[in-house]
């Protein structure tokens, strides 16, 4: 006689197998079994400038909402116009190395006038803070039966979230998503049952907002945020519901959705910051979200919003062949605690290759202000470090991958941010330097800042801007626009001015150095025992200077303007203070072979030479490569999540995927959100796979999207060699896959698969027409249209050959 099966069997079995139901894959998927109990089990959604964060709550459902222009504070006046008057005492006391004297003298002069960023606690300065817009709240009638069946999936290929569960026999289903056509946020809330849903709408914010209820079946928020004495940032949202059938009904400042089936939540939220004037205000927000929820039609909205991001999503893809049917039925945060301790999971990176893609395209959209330390999701209203935009390294982080992975224009507005600068810059340089050009140090913001910081042990670092120059030049190498480069020219070439203008000669050797100036927030110890952070021509700068003299010098040249520059440009370049190797076999930070302070500091600015600069190469340069690999060894695996993320595309430059996959690991190491203090030499990965620097800072996200590139595909030296698998990983989950869609400097295409860790097939597609530079696997062919062999290594080592394209061409790799 057959045994009956069980019913907690089925049910059993049914929660295993809900991943699949609702359509969950191991790389595109972030999967959670329970409602988020905090930020970072959260889902994120969005449009590039309207944000959210999916808690999942059946019983009262939280939305944190954001818009990326929502700052408080303004436009100041933080240059101190007298500060160029100590520079040339400051700058002697160095060359006397007499840098405690030149310190306290910088101390005093080389800052903000003013509180600066309030030490990172800017909310209510003139600096501002990144804000959060408020609380969207969906609280639930019943909320005393047991819930079954529930599953909260992001669906990175569709950029949908939904929310799925069973109560009292009614399946409920929200599906919540960002549109970047229709500029809303739609939420579409279903049940089995024809009147299954019974639930109220909030819309709160706990400061400088007032909420009302207009027309009966919208909530409508309006506020100001502070900016000191002077009028701040005016901000609204809207929130309609649209039901299909029930009623609405009002109580206290709530919409009431009673016995209806389905009903369609459409948000929308501006502000009256200006992108093309700052200083100025544009337009009532109020007016701009009812204009959008007006305007807006329900019909096909799905449709177009899917249209629209997998138009980004898809130009590239990753895949790993090997899968783990063991993890099909785990959680997100169960996959992070799996392959910390040594589980197999060969899409588990994939996922994160694939979230950092879905980050950007939600954070980063043309026409709007970049994305910040938290791209666009905050819960704050003071931020941590004000969320603004650190250029020591963090922004420019958060657009490494745009390029590589084609999304070029998604840079746009980190581009147009960085010119915007140079009004502000010129102001700066001639109140501190005197100098010509323009130049930003280490924070700025909304407001364009570009004043050192309140403290000069990490705010006088002045290279910030001529570090995001890099971001244009990088541009015009992968796309050979020169349209593009014309119009920014002007940003390299003040930056170059400015540079090239407060270059001194040191003494003992006669190079060109900056003075003063300072490593990124690290410190050192000069034989007589003293800390400092204050010398004269530190190795980033250097380096950064090599970097920029010699893309402005190439702009030049190709647009065939400012010859005089480009002469005094050369000779400055020729000179400066090259990179060198200390008694320890390490590369050298400062122009002397001085102590690290702190030998495991989280910052490793002085590799910027080896990534994302790359005058430092293994195959050009092998003496400073193992000077790197020393200074790696030295600084530890350690560090912030940001940290982490870098140095997996330091080893990755190095050729050495196993060290890289190592730090990708540590990258991904499980942190829970209990509420820690910071930690600064602590990094993960949150279970929402936000990055944990901690606490949640979006750039190591970036950077370790960008890691793995690094790992699999580079095009970067002096020749632009295109290099296939460059570190590939031992580890097994690794030796077969393909990537598609990747782009290479010189305006290349590049799709790839490889089995058993060698390369099986490709094809190359030239946008330029230019002299491809590609290193040949062994015995690998490259064929052009008509089958012709152009290129053939029958050799037993991978070597570099050069063939002519043409534009629009492509090339076939094969055995």
């Amino acid at each position: 006689m057959k045994k009956p099966i069980s019913i907690s069997f089925i049910a059993h079995l049914l929660f295993y197998f809900i991943p699949v139901l609702f359509g969950y894959s191991q790389d595109h998927t972030i999967y959670f079994k329970t409602p988020a109990k905090n930020f970072t089990e959260s889902l994120p959604i969005g449009n590039g400038s309207l944000g959210a964060m999916i808690f999942g709550n059946p019983n009262r459902e939280r939305l944190i909402l954001n818009e990326k222009s929502l700052w408080s504070g303004g436009m100041q006046d933080a240059d101190r116009e007298d500060a160029n008057q100590y520079l040339e005492q400051i700058q002697n006391l160095l060359l006397e190395g007499k840098n405690k004297e030149a310190q306290d003298l910088l101390q005093a002069n080389f800052v903000s006038k003013g509180v600066g960023s309030g030490n990172a606690k800017g909310a209510k300065e003139h600096y501002g803070a990144y804000q959060t817009l408020g609380d969207l709240w969906i609280t639930w009638k019943d909320t005393l039966s047991e819930v079954r069946e529930y599953s909260r999936i992001l669906n990175l290929v569709e950029a949908i979230a939904t929310v799925n569960w069973d109560r009292n026999g009614n399946k409920i289903s929200q599906e919540f998503y960002s549109s970047i056509p229709d500029q809303v946020m739609i939420i579409r809330v279903s049940s089995e049952k024809s009147n299954g849903l019974n639930f109220s709408l909030g819309l709160d914010r706990k400061e400088n907002a007032k909420v009302t209820i207009e027309e009966g079946n919208r909530l409508q928020m309006v506020g100001q945020l502070p900016n000191k004495d002077l009028p701040g940032m005016k901000f609204a949202s809207l929130v309609q519901v649209i039901p299909s059938n029930g009623q609405l009904s009002q109580i206290d400042n709530q919409i009431k959705i009673s016995e209806s089936s389905e009903v369609f939540i459409i948000i929308a939220a501006a502000t009256d910051y200006s992108l093309q004037n700052p200083a100025s205000r544009d337009g009532n927000p109020l007016e701009k979200v009812k204009s959008r929820i007006n305007s807006f039609r329900l019909d096909g909205a799905k449709e177009r919003h899917l249209k629209a991001f997998q138009a980004w999503y898809n130009r590239n893809s990753l895949k790993m062949d090997t899968s783990n049917p063991v993890v099909q039925s785990m959680s997100t945060p169960e996959r992070l605690k799996n392959y910390s301790q040594g589980g197999k999971d060969a899409q588990l990176p994939v996922l994160y290759y694939n979230y950092g893609k879905y980050l950007l395209i939600s954070s980063s959209q043309p026409g709007e202000l970049p994305s910040n330390l938290q791209g666009i999701w905050a819960q704050e209203y003071q931020t941590p470090w004000n969320g603004d935009y650190h250029i020591d390294i963090n922004v420019q982080m958060n657009y490494w991958l745009a390029e590589p992975m084609g999304y070029g224009e998604l840079a746009e507005p980190l581009h147009k941010f960085t010119y915007n600068l140079m009004e502000n810059g010129a102001k700066t340089a001639k109140a501190y330097y005197n100098a010509p050009g323009w130049v930003a140090h280490v924070i700025s913001n909304p407001w364009l800042y570009t004043s050192p910081g309140e403290g000069a042990s990490w705010g006088s670092t002045m290279t910030g801007g001529a570090w995001l120059t890099e971001h244009i030049w990088e541009h015009f190498r992968y796309t050979g626009d020169t349209l593009f480069l014309k119009e920014y020219y002007p940003v390299l070439k003040g930056a170059s001015e400015f540079l090239a203008a407060v270059l001194i000669k040191e003494p003992k050797h006669g190079y060109y150095v900056t003075a003063p100036s300072n490593s990124p927030e690290n410190s050192y110890l000069m034989p007589d025992g003293f800390r400092g952070f204050t010398a004269m021509g530190p190795t980033i700068d250097m380096q950064i200077a090599r970097e920029l003299f010699g893309n402005t010098i190439q702009a030049a040249e190709i647009l065939g303007i400012d010859q005089d520059l480009v002469r005094d440009l050369k000779e400055k370049r020729k000179n400066l203070a090259p990179n060198s190797i200390g008694a320890k076999g390490d590369l050298n930070e400062w122009l002397e072979d001085w102590e690290d302070a702190e030998p495991q500091h989280r910052h490793v600015s002085h590799l910027y030479g080896l990534h994302p600069y790359d005058e430092i190469t293994p195959w050009d340069t092998p003496d400073l490569a193992e000077a790197v690999k020393k200074t790696l060894a030295i600084r530890g695996d350690d560090g912030t999540g940001w940290s982490r993320a870098w140095k997996i595309n330091f080893w990755a430059r190095l050729g050495d995927g196993d060290h890289a996959l190592v730090l990708l690991k540590k990258l991904l190491d499980p942190v829970t959100d209990d509420g820690e203090k910071i930690v600064m030499q602590k990094g993960g990965t949150y279970s929402n796979l936000f990055c944990a620097h901690p606490p949640f800072q979006i750039d190591g996200n970036f950077g370790g999207t960008v890691g793995i590139i690094e790992m699999l595909f580079q095009s970067h030296g002096n020749e632009e060699t295109i290099r296939l698998l460059p570190a590939l990983p031992s580890d097994s989950d690794w030796q077969s896959g393909s990537m598609k869609g990747m782009h290479a400097r010189g305006g290349f295409v590049v799709d790839f698969s490889w089995e058993k860790g060698k390369i099986m097939e490709g094809q190359i597609t030239s946008n330029l027409g230019k002299s491809c530079s590609f290193l040949v696997p062994s015995g690998m062919k490259i064929k052009d249209a008509q089958g012709k062999i152009i290129a053939e290594n029958s050799g037993d080592q991978a070597d570099i050959f050069y063939f002519p394209t043409q534009a629009g061409g492509t090339y076939l790799l094969s055995k």
